[in-house]
């Protein structure tokens, strides 16, 4: 075959736009993996990709989801810590293995995405030929760090609350490096759940409720407190430039859901939630901040929170997830994915190993338009009270509907939020099963719905209000004694950050 014939072949192959996108993954034939402790966060992928599947530690469908794989029998294992813990267990897994195995593709490289991973990952997913389709492990920790984002940001020309950098060994010590921010202080080590790890200062007594925390980091980022609203925003770095989804608001600290003061709740996304100005700002930075991951070596998927402040009207970067996050099931389901294609296709097209061709500036003009921005809202329901006990009844995971009298009914089983009708249904993502446990923090599930689920203060509205109460009440538990030996096993799943 000659040079030029050989040239046209290759040309041939590669997709122009996203009609072309959209069938190649329709016709996909290479495994793809999506390994978690559940699938929620790309909930629905399967609809889009022939041949993926979810392999799941927690099954919140009771077998019923067809596309998701979770080990019938419990393995030995060390308490789990963390989200790569419970992957690195599924991949080390005989029925794991067996089944990747079974759905191998002569000639083809299985590809796998995680929530969260580390470099044991990889080696366990390299032993089983399977491609992770992201970063590397050590460049998303390097870029996760919150003290790091801020010097991306600084290079990408992207805003941020006053702050500093440094260590911070006592209460003398914050003063002295931060007497130009104020008397009111935030303070947030490199990693963790803002939950858990975002420290609100005013006074030494206060500091000295976190001072072990924050003294054992070689650097710190201290913040000026700010009136600020939270808002969230998700995005793709391709070959091609940054596609940036619609702005959402943020859902924080609300005792109702969660008993962290700063701890993530929710989200909601509708037209209205922000000025054209805001949105604009945020748009503009989210793209400067992806132009600049680019340069960095990232590609794909990530995440940025943005502080908006109620007092000056300011934009401000809070910090950077370089992954698929808990919003991610908001963004890939609303009007504007549905009617082009979701967020996470561009990303794993960036690992397909397929030449192609898109307008990205033409995707974000159509994506910023309000009119492509229909209305949800989701809520991340946490055991909040200082107890432990042991499920004996959990409500199941699909649509359930609300009665006139504030009661909810299951309605029928579905795998995702797309089949939510009316405003008096929700899709609830169970977590918390029969047999686990409840105490401060576990996660119980995630609840869908369309429309508000704040008010225009940024409050719970009582419809959000009504439905917590309902889950709650579903979930039916019996208490264990302070020194039970369960007790170490209570706080295994769920301890940490699920999504």
């Amino acid at each position: 075959m000659s040079k030029k014939s050989d040239k046209h072949k290759n040309s041939s192959k590669k997709l122009h736009g996203l009609s072309d996108i959209r069938r190649f993954f329709y016709k996909n034939d290479t495994p793809i993996y999506f390994i978690s402790a559940t699938n929620f966060n790309l909930l629905g992928a399967d609809e889009w990709i022939k041949g993926f599947r979810f392999i799941c530690y927690i099954e919140c469908f009771d077998g019923q989801h067809p596309n998701v794989f979770a080990p019938q029998e419990e393995a030995p294992h060390e308490v789990f810590e963390s989200i790569e813990d419970i992957n690195n267990y599924l991949l080390e897994h005989k029925e794991v293995i067996e089944f990747i195995e079974e759905r191998r593709v002569p000639g083809k490289k299985s590809k796998a995405l995680f929530l969260m991973f580390d470099e044991r990952t990889e080696q366990l997913a390299e032993q089983l030929g399977l491609e992770v389709c992201f970063p590397s492990a050590a460049m998303r920790t390097q870029m996760d760090n919150k003290v790091n984002t801020n010097r991306i940001a600084e290079k990408a020309g992207v805003p941020c609350v006053p702050y500093v950098l440094s260590e911070v060994k006592s209460y003398e010590q914050l003063r002295r490096v931060s007497h130009q921010l104020g008397e009111e202080l935030v303070v947030q080590t490199p990693f963790g759940d803002s939950g858990h790890t975002t420290f609100f200062i005013s006074n030494e007594t206060e500091y000295a409720k976190h001072a072990e925390e924050i003294a054992k980091e070689k650097e710190v980022k201290v913040m000026k407190r700010i009136h600020c609203r939270g808002s969230a925003i998700e995005a793709c770095v391709t070959r091609h430039g940054t596609v940036v989804a619609p702005l959402m608001t943020e859902l924080v600290g609300f005792k109702e859901l969660t008993p962290y003061k700063g701890g993530w709740c929710g989200n909601e996304i509708y037209p209205e939630a922000f000025t054209p100005s805001i949105r604009e700002k945020a748009h503009r930075y989210t793209k400067l901040f992806g132009n600049q991951l680019r340069k960095e070596g990232y590609k794909g998927y990530f995440e940025l929170d943005f502080l908006i402040d109620q007092d000056n009207g300011e934009i401000y970067l809070g910090e950077l997830n370089p992954r698929v996050t808990g919003a991610s099931s908001i963004t890939n389901h609303a009007l504007f994915a549905l009617a082009d294609m979701p967020l996470f296709l561009f990303h794993i097209l960036e690992w397909m190993d397929q030449p192609y061709k898109l307008k990205i500036k033409e995707i974000n003009k159509r994506w910023a338009q309000p009119e492509n921005i229909d209305s949800w809202g989701q809520l991340i329901i946490k055991h909040t009270e200082d107890s432990i006990s042991q499920v004996t009844e959990a409500p199941r995971s699909g649509i359930w509907r609300m009665q006139s009298d504030g009661s909810i009914e299951f309605d029928r089983m579905d795998t995702h939020r797309r089949a939510v009708e009316r405003d008096d249904e929700a899709f609830f993502l169970r977590i918390t099963r029969v047999g686990d446990y409840l105490y401060e923090g576990a996660d119980m599930g995630i609840l869908v719905m369309r429309g508000r689920l704040m008010t225009d203060e940024f409050q719970l509205n009582s419809r959000a209000k009504i439905w917590i109460d309902a889950i709650h009440g579903l979930y039916k538990s019996v208490p264990l004694p302070p020194q039970s030996p369960a007790g170490s096993k209570a706080e295994e799943i769920a301890g940490f950050k699920m999504m």
